[in-house]
């Protein structure tokens, strides 16, 4: 298989790579090979001149000194390929994890998290691999063949040249293989990728799984993925069983013919025993590179599958983030006009939506599920970028402002209130750059501001009590309140609440319903609802049907005017 090695080899160069260190365990790497040349010599010497009497002290204490440099001078090569490899990997590393949380929420809508994480961790571990070990012993093995092929067509070129009958006949099996291996191995890396994002997407759901009673099927899907990785762990097993047999039978071949041409070669006296004996440890040193070589150019062809995907990821376009324009949206209107937006050309989501939201104002949207309201809150927090039509604040497009800017000027609060596994305090503070400048004080007066401090009292660690992962230790209503709370913190200029109070009991959503009322006053307010009673005092409320505004006035003008939002009504408030 021809490999590209141009975006392999950018990516690799691209990580700024530690060159000293690698020179130190490049040198380290061929010095230990070359050391290791003067073995068989050493042998020879001590084979030829062989006798109790005579044992040459001088030449034991060499070949000591020999295998304890090379031991030596190999430790730290190796050290310091590892450095390398991990340095690398790291960068990489970086690199990806930067580039995903810059991506839009596009790409995560497109790609499962644990295909993702495949690639942060996987991928990366599979060029790490590559670089420190599977790479030094590339080199390491072409010089230990290129110097033991030298020494020996100089000890004896006629024994040499019967050496190389075992090349032609090691490629003649490897060749194939090899190829096969790296097919094997691409599937292999996928096939992991899709394994650990359905793990992943079963183990974050985890009561939903249980809840639903669907502990059989999720067995039957992990069944049937590791049953694939088995499969193809078995396919490469096959290639394996194949290549070590096979070089196992040409290496014991070329020795019986070796062995068998120098006995007669002793024997009539072209050659001694010590030029026999150092010749079948060159031979090994040849052979033993050679069988390497397939399991370096199959780590090659996952290394530059794995560079593809990497690549893949660090091509993908970014948020703008800080670039754009800086502006403090206080008191600016906010002009949605002829706004259209599609998820795919196949599927049209919102259809030329228009309406203006004066400062201050409380606007809501209502309808059908599957309306259009969500997608509009991702247009509006910029998660997407209309495909058609324009968003302004006052006169400015908000596409040209900064997205930090804009975002950090946008207060969520959404029906699960999403939580990171930590501390109330870390949830409050959460994306906060200043979080050293915020006293405690200050996080009692918000939490009490969204009624929650007297559960918080009530932890034995307060501000510091673990929440757990996505805040599983806290009710709902208690969740809701923390994100009120952190919302009361940003101070925001527009609100943004989706379905806040749904999932509640109805004591919870009186005090969450308390704490909202607070947290919307002054302030730009954006609802979504099918709760007709949380929005019945709304300064606007859009119907949103299939992707269109098929109404927008206040309750009691719609109540009268739209057939049904005065469905709705009837039904909710009677």
């Amino acid at each position: 298989m021809k490999i590209k090695r141009q975006p392999f080899l950018s990516l690799i160069l691209s990580a700024d790579i530690p060159k000293l260190a690698l020179t130190i365990g490049m040198i380290g790497s061929i010095l230990t090979t070359m050391t290791g040349l003067t073995i068989p010599l050493l042998t020879r010497e001590m084979v030829d001149g062989f006798s109790i009497e005579s044992i040459n002290t001088l030449l034991i204490m060499a070949m000591v000194a020999v295998f304890l440099l090379q031991a030596v001078i190999d430790g730290l090569s190796l050290y310091a390929l590892t450095y390398v490899g991990q340095k690398i990997v790291a960068q990489l590393r970086k690199k990806i994890w930067f580039r995903l949380l810059r991506l839009p929420v596009r790409y995560f809508d497109e790609h499962t998290s644990g295909e993702t994480v495949s690639r942060v961790v996987n991928d990366t571990g599979v060029l790490k691999d590559l670089i420190s070990q599977h790479f030094p012993q590339f080199i390491s093995g072409i010089t230990s063949i290129i110097g033991a092929v030298t020494i020996l067509f100089i000890m004896d070129w006629k024994m040499t040249l019967l050496m190389f009958i075992a090349v032609p006949i090691s490629i003649l099996f490897i060749a194939p293989l090899g190829s096969k291996m790296s097919k094997i191995s691409r599937s292999l890396q996928d096939e992991t990728a899709s394994f650990t994002a359905n793990v992943q997407q079963t183990l974050s759901e985890i009561r939903l799984m249980k809840a639903s009673n669907a502990e059989k099927n999720e067995e039957r899907k992990g069944l049937a993925g590791i049953e694939k990785l088995v499969l193809i762990g078995l396919k490469e097993g096959k290639i394996f069983s194949l290549i070590g047999p096979l070089m196992y039978l040409v290496v014991m071949v070329v020795i019986v013919i070796i062995i068998g041409y120098g006995g007669i070669r002793v024997a009539d006296g072209t050659m001694s025993t010590g030029s026999l004996v150092a010749f079948l440890l060159y031979l090994f040193q040849i052979i033993y590179p050679i069988t390497s070589f397939t399991l370096f150019f199959t780590q090659l062809q996952k290394a530059k599958g794995a560079a593809d995907r990497i690549i893949g990821i660090l091509d993908e376009e970014v948020e703008p983030g800080q670039s754009g324009k800086e502006m403090d949206i206080t008191n600016q209107e906010i002009h949605v006009v002829d706004v259209s937006f599609s998820y795919s050309e196949e599927e049209p989501v919102l259809k030329n939506i228009s309406f203006d939201v004066p400062p201050g104002s409380m606007i809501a949207f209502a309808g059908p599920s599957g309306g259009g309201k969500t997608t509009m809150f991702g247009l509006l927090e910029r998660f997407y970028e209309p495909t058609s039509g324009k968003i302004l604040i006052g006169d400015t497009l908000i596409s040209e402002l900064s997205v930090y800017a804009w975002r950090k000027q946008i207060g969520y609060v959404s029906q699960d209130s999403p939580m990171m596994a930590g501390t109330i305090r870390e949830n409050l503070c959460y994306g906060l750059e200043d979080v050293g400048e915020i006293n405690d004080d200050r996080l009692w007066e918000v939490v009490k501001m969204a009624y929650a401090g007297q559960f918080i009292k009530e932890f034995p660690n307060g501000l510091d009590t673990e929440v757990g992962e996505r805040g599983v230790k806290l009710s709902g209503g208690q969740r809701q309140r923390i994100a009120i709370a952190r919302a009361f913190l940003r101070d925001p200029k527009i609100l943004m609440m989706d379905e806040a109070t749904a999932s509640l009991d109805s004591q919870s959503e009186g005090i969450v319903q308390q704490a909202l009322a607070r947290l919307m006053e002054g302030r730009t307010t954006f609802i979504i609802a099918h709760r007709l009673s949380t929005i019945v005092n709304a300064d606007k409320i859009i119907l949103i049907e299939n992707g269109t505004i098929t109404g927008a006035g206040t309750h009691q003008e719609l109540v009268q005017s739209h057939p049904l939002y005065r469905e709705f009504a009837e039904q909710q408030l009677a």
